[in-house]
């Protein structure tokens, strides 16, 4: 469902807090959500905006599911549909998002947020930002974070050779740019999800709920019809310094030189809704991580029978991977280690396990390595592999694509055994109340 139509259901469900006090956006907000656990809020009286801030939306997989109009346990294969079967958008006329169009652009009207005291500046993390494929025509949707620089520019984090970055360099480092605030939860997913070159991300969020487009007023570009704010821009050869701001990992990332985005138009709904998410928090996990599992999942039912994935909140919801499969011959663990580096390539370590353990609970995964798993038999190392820029402790050097070492955990049992069985046996079970 769309955004306010989500946002109207918590409400009617009493699951919106609602904070009528004046509240600032120079850590108050932020710290605000935070004590409440990201839970749905919602903040009516901003110090510095007229715009009230809206967070929580998507800070769990019951959230995420309701929103797209599923149940929790059917949301990987929906996610996996919409990945192999995005479809094109309706482009439409008329539009909720230009129902005010602001020519004479001022940022500093937005409540744009200040999060912690590491911050280098006031930071837009949950921003979408579509741009187009200088020499294919096909549309890119991501996430950059937004370091505010002034009334009419922000500094944006645009990870090397990734979408974004490989279409700038080839329009020669300058390249229009929309960036939309306030989005579906199909369309948050969507931007989350690495699809393969040329496949348009929108289509992923038109297969996951209808999701229509309209042409932005200034700029040859679409955007969701029904978004709070569009900020019409171009990314520029300007650069400057970008950072510190708090990342996926919940560290510091560094400073870098990084380009300069000028707005020339903004356009909104009436009375729009500034939406937000914290930093290295749970939105910003199941935002980044989530969408990860199904191309996982995708690529491992390749090679052998997937039963489920989990990017772990443990390994940053992005470094780390359990993945559950049915086993049917001696080599279906190392295959799905493999086809899980593929299906997520920022991945570092990835355990695999049979389908009679609960990836869910780290104890039962822990028990499988500890009772299956033998590190001279079972264990897959890669070496200098691509990595991700969040991986501190991979090789970051400046202006090139991070790289890591990687390991995968065979941690399935072997299907003919000798000696002790690999097998948990359950105790009979008993109706307490019989006895108590």
């Amino acid at each position: 469902m769309g955004f306010r139509t989500f946002i109207d259901q918590l409400k009617k469900s009493n699951e919106l807090t609602r904070i009528t006090k004046p509240v600032s956006t120079e850590y108050e907000v932020a710290s605000l959500i935070e004590a409440l656990g990201e839970k749905p809020v919602f903040f009516e009286n901003i110090k510095e905006s007229n715009v009230p801030i809206v967070a929580g939306l998507v800070s769990s997989k019951d959230l995420i599911a309701r929103a797209i109009g599923t149940a929790k346990d059917k949301l990987l294969p929906k996610l996996s549909s919409a990945i192999e079967k995005p479809f094109a958008p309706t482009l439409v006329e008329e539009a909720e998002c230009q129902e005010v169009v602001e020519k004479n652009v001022d940022l500093t009207k937005l409540p744009i947020m200040r999060y912690t005291e590491k911050d280098g500046g006031k930071y837009i993390p949950s921003a979408v930002s579509i741009v187009k494929d200088p020499l294919f025509g096909s549309r890119n949707m991501c996430f950059h974070r937004l370091m505010l620089k002034d009334r009419n520019h922000f500094v944006a984090r645009i990870v090397e050779e990734r979408g974004t970055d490989t279409a700038l360099k080839k329009a020669g480092g300058e390249l229009d740019v929309a960036i939309c605030i306030g989005n579906s939860t199909a369309v948050l997913l969507a931007a989350a999800t690495s699809l393969p070159k040329g496949v348009d991300e929108l289509g992923m969020a038109n297969a996951l709920e209808t999701t229509e487009l309209t042409k932005c007023k200034t700029i040859d570009l679409e955007v969701p019809k029904d978004c709070e704010f569009v900020l019409e821009g171009r990314i520029t050869k300007e650069r400057t310094m970008e950072g510190p701001f708090l990342d996926l990992t919940g560290t510091i990332d560094k400073i870098r030189q990084q380009p300069i985005i000028e707005i020339k138009c903004i356009t909104h709904r009436e009375n729009p809704i500034y939406q937000t998410i914290l930093a290295g928090r749970n939105e910003h996990k199941f935002l980044m991580g989530m969408p990860k599992e199904p191309t996982i999942f995708n690529e491992v039912n390749k090679v052998c029978q997937c039963r489920d994935v989990y990017i772990t909140p443990g390994g940053c919801s992005w470094l780390h991977a359990v993945v559950q499969i049915h086993k049917q011959n001696p080599d279906d663990g190392k295959k799905a280690i493999a086809a899980a580096f593929e299906g997520h390539k920022s991945l570092k370590h990835c355990v695999v396990v049979d389908d009679d353990i609960n990836i869910y609970d780290p104890n039962d995964v822990e028990w499988a390595i500890a009772t299956r798993f033998q590190a001279d038999k079972n264990t897959v190392v890669l070496s200098n592999q691509p990595g991700s820029s969040l991986d501190p402790s991979g090789d970051l050097s400046e202006g090139k694509k991070a790289t890591t070492a990687k390991a995968g955990l065979d941690a399935t049992a072997p299907l003919t055994t000798t000696g002790k069985g690999f097998s948990k046996v359950d105790y009979v079970k008993v109706d307490l109340n019989k006895y108590l």
